[in-house]
C-alpha cells in the first residue's frame, strides 16, 4: 500500500490544522519549526511547548513572535498534530494525553519505537504502517542513523531481497544535543591552546578523537544505540534481514556517515545499485571516483536527501555491495521525518 491508496487521517481544512511543536526550545524543535515554514505545512495555530523553565520565552514562525506555553499544564484538546521531541519520559507521560484528546503524534524519542503496537515510520520506506496508528494515534520516528541507512537500503531490497546488513556509523555530536556540540567546541579551543580539555558529556575527549561508543553498553557487547540500529531496520523493513552495527561518535557537528555493507539473495550489480538509488525517493547520488565525487557530512549538513556515494561491488563475498551512506542527523535524520509524516496525515 502506498500513500495513494490511503484514506485521509485527518479531514481536511481549508484555514489549516493546529499542530503543537513539544520540546520546541531544542535544537530538534527548532529545526521542526524551520521545516514546517519552508514546506509551507497548513497551519492555522501553532503551539509551541516546552518545560516550565522555557515557558514564557518565544519562539519565531513565519515572521512572528509565539509564545512558548507550559507542557505540563496545557489542555490538548483541538490540536490535530503534535510533533513530539522533549525525551523519552517526557512522551510516556504526556504522548497518551494528546493520543486521547483526539491528536495525531509524532514522537522523536526511542520510547514507543520498538513498541509492536506503534507504527515506526520512514515515508520513502514504509509508508503503510501508519495503517497503524488510526486506532492509537501515536507514531514514532526512528533513530537518526536508522532513517538515512533504511531510506537507502529499501529501493535495493524492492529488487532483490536484501540478506544482512553490517554497518559502521560516523555519528555527529549534534546527535547528543547541545551540551554535547558545546563539549566539542571547548575541547578543541582548549587543545589548540595548550590546556586540557575537560571531559563531561561524552566517555572520553571528543574533540582530534573518535569513541566507539554510543550509549551504554549491553550484556552482549553491543551499545544501545547499535541495537536500536538493528531492531529498528527489521521493524521499518518488515524482513527478515539479519543485520549488525558499530555506531562511533566523531568530532563533526552535523551529518552522520555511515560505511555499509550489503549482502543480497542474487546478484546485485553496483551499476544497477547506482541507477536504482539514483531514481528512488529522498536520495541523491554523487558518485564519481574519477573526479573524487563522494558525499561528506560538511556537504550534507543543512541539507534534505540521503546521500549516496562509494557504490561499489563487495569482492571478497558473494552478492554484496558497499555504500557510503550521508545526511543531516538534525534535518532528515528527525525533524524533516517527522515533518513528512505530517504531512501524509493531512494527505
Amino acid at each position: 500500500m502506498g500513500v495513494s491508496d490511503m484514506e485521509r487521517f485527518l479531514p481536511e481544512k481549508e484555514e489549516g490544522y493546529v499542530v503543537a511543536v513539544v520540546g520546541v526550545t531544542g535544537a530538534v524543535g527548532q529545526t521542526m519549526l524551520e521545516i514546517l515554514e519552508q514546506r509551507k505545512f497548513p497551519i492555522s495555530k501553532l503551539i509551541p511547548l516546552a518545560s516550565s523553565r522555557s515557558a514564557g520565552s518565544k519562539v519565531s514562525f513565519s515572521g512572528k513572535d509565539v509564545v512558548v506555553q507550559d507542557l505540563a499544564s496545557f489542555e490538548p484538546e483541538g490540536v490535530d498534530i503534535a510533533l513530539f521531541s522533549a525525551g523519552g519520559g517526557t512522551s510516556k507521560e504526556f504522548a497518551p494525553k494528546f493520543a486521547e484528546a483526539g491528536c495525531f503524534v509524532v514522537d522523536n524519542s526511542s520510547a514507543w519505537r520498538m513498541d509492536e503496537d506503534i507504527a515506526l515510520v520512514v515515508p520513502e520506506v514504509n509508508p503503510h504502517a501508519l495503517e497503524m496508528a488510526r486506532h492509537n494515534r501515536i507514531i514514532a520516528n526512528p533513530n537518526c542513523s536508522t532513517i538515512q541507512m533504511v531510506v537507502a537500503l529499501k529501493p535495493l531490497h524492492d529488487v532483490v531481497p536484501i540478506e544482512r546488513v553490517n554497518v559502521s556509523t560516523y555519528q555527529a555530536v549534534s546527535g547528543a544535543g547541545g551540551i554535547a556540540m558545546d563539549e566539542l567546541a571547548k575541547q578543541t579551543a582548549s587543545l589548540l591552546q595548550g590546556e586540557e580539555a575537560e571531559v563531561d558529556v561524552f566517555p572520553a575527549r571528543i574533540a582530534f578523537n573518535v569513541i566507539p561508543q554510543i550509549d551504554v553498553f549491553m550484556d552482549d557487547g553491543y551499545t544501545k544505540e547499535e541495537r536500536k540500529m538493528m531492531d529498528e531496520t527489521v521493524k521499518i523493513m518488515g524482513a527478515n534481514i539479519a543485520v549488525t552495527a558499530t555506531t562511533v561518535r566523531v568530532p563533526v557537528f552535523y551529518g552522520h556517515s555511515e560505511a555499509v555493507n550489503i549482502t543480497f539473495a542474487a546478484e546485485m550489480d553496483a551499476d544497477r545499485a547506482r541507477d536504482l538509488l539514483a531514481d528512488a525517493d529522498g536520495i541523491c547520488v554523487v558518485d564519481d571516483p574519477a573526479t573524487e565525487d563522494y558525499a561528506m557530512p560538511s556537504e550534507a549538513a543543512g541539507t534534505d536527501p540521503v546521500w549516496v556515494s562509494r557504490i561499489r561491488n563487495d569482492n571478497s563475498f558473494r552478492n554484496s555491495l558497499h555504500l557510503w551512506v550521508v545526511a543531516d542527523n538534525v534535518r532528515k535524520g528527525a525533524a524533516l521525518n517527522a515533518v513528512q509524516i505530517a504531512e501524509i496525515l493531512i494527505r
